[in-house]
């Protein structure tokens, strides 16, 4: 339950536009976006300067927007979650100072500080495209080498999702050096073309803490009179994650569907957690503890045990 990360209601502003656009990934359609504020409004926070529509149904924030003006004053390449924006993907947090590489060594001046995030690295020309902006493999790459990891995830799986194939960035990621190998190809490799946004992909990655746990995105459960397409699950515990979006539980119908889908679950043997857009944003810890807390007590009842429980038994 994904699809909608705001509610549309009255008294409005193009300041909830924004916010809108925030939550959906700092880039988002117009129909995703008019499922979550009025649409006379859309128009009116681009021409207020605070959303730009660069075409195609698009809408994207700003800082996407200005960051080859920044980095073109720097005479650096813009970089990691302005570049991911730039290619269409969505990102954990749309930075609100535009991410640009300068080259190693590169020294700002005082005036210039403060402009963008600065990260150095020398970038060889096959890095970086129309000479201002990194490709979409280097994007990924230094996204996966210097973003936490729930961020790092949040691309990746939006990169897939646009069809770059997998195959392509396991090998980028491969071609690293021994230390940046290891940590590309992990976030790489969990990567998954099936999560539906950030807000599930960072909810996956909270919940890819506790090992052993597999969570399968946009997860089909299917009994011989039932069928749920849920968020996160992990089959072997029998339990759901929900991202739960605030969607129009005004409407009966869609509330009773939801309370119906639920129960089934629920009636079946499953146990689900359903998590807020803040609770997963700005109280991650606390999200998972829940998750490891319910981990544990689904192992218990089954009788399942980690592969450091299994070792030290052997043992």
């Amino acid at each position: 339950m994904t699809s909608n990360l705001a509610t549309p209601r009255r008294g409005c502003t193009t300041d909830d536009v924004v916010t809108a656009v925030r939550r959906l990934g700092g880039t988002c359609t117009w129909r995703e976006l008019r499922r979550a504020v009025p649409w006379r409004l859309i128009g009116a926070t681009v021409e207020a300067g605070l959303l730009v529509h660069p075409g195609r149904g698009i809408y994207t924030l700003p800082a996407a927007d200005s960051g080859r003006v920044v980095a073109a004053r720097l005479t650096g390449v813009v970089s990691h979650r302005t570049a991911a924006l730039h290619w269409g993907w969505k990102v954990k947090v749309a930075p609100t100072r535009p991410d640009v590489t300068l080259p190693a060594g590169r020294k700002l001046r005082a005036s210039a500080r403060g402009l963008a995030t600065t990260r150095r690295r020398t970038l060889a020309p096959a890095d970086v495209a129309e000479g201002w902006v990194t490709t979409p493999l280097r994007t990924v790459v230094d996204c996966c080498l210097d973003l936490p990891f729930d961020e790092a995830l949040s691309v990746v799986d939006s990169a897939l999702r646009s069809g770059l194939p997998r195959r392509m960035l396991v090998a980028a990621a491969s071609a690293l050096g021994p230390r940046h190998r290891v940590r590309a190809l992990h976030v790489v490799r969990l990567g998954s073309a099936k999560a539906a946004n950030p807000f599930e992909s960072v909810l996956r990655a909270i919940a890819l803490r506790d090992a052993g746990t597999t969570w399968d995105p946009q997860h089909r459960i299917r009994y011989d009179d039932f069928y749920a397409r849920v968020d996160l699950a992990d089959e072997t515990l029998e339990l759901v994650l929900e991202a739960d979006s605030f969607e129009f539980h005004g409407e009966r119908v869609a509330f009773g569907r939801d309370c119906e889908r639920y129960d089934e679950l629920v009636s079946r043997g499953w146990l689900v957690l359903r998590f807020t857009w803040e609770q997963v944003m700005l109280r991650p810890a606390w999200v998972a503890r829940v998750i490891a807390r319910t981990v544990r007590r689904r192992r218990a009842e089954r009788g399942l045990m980690t592969h450091l429980q299994r070792s030290k038994a052997a043992a």
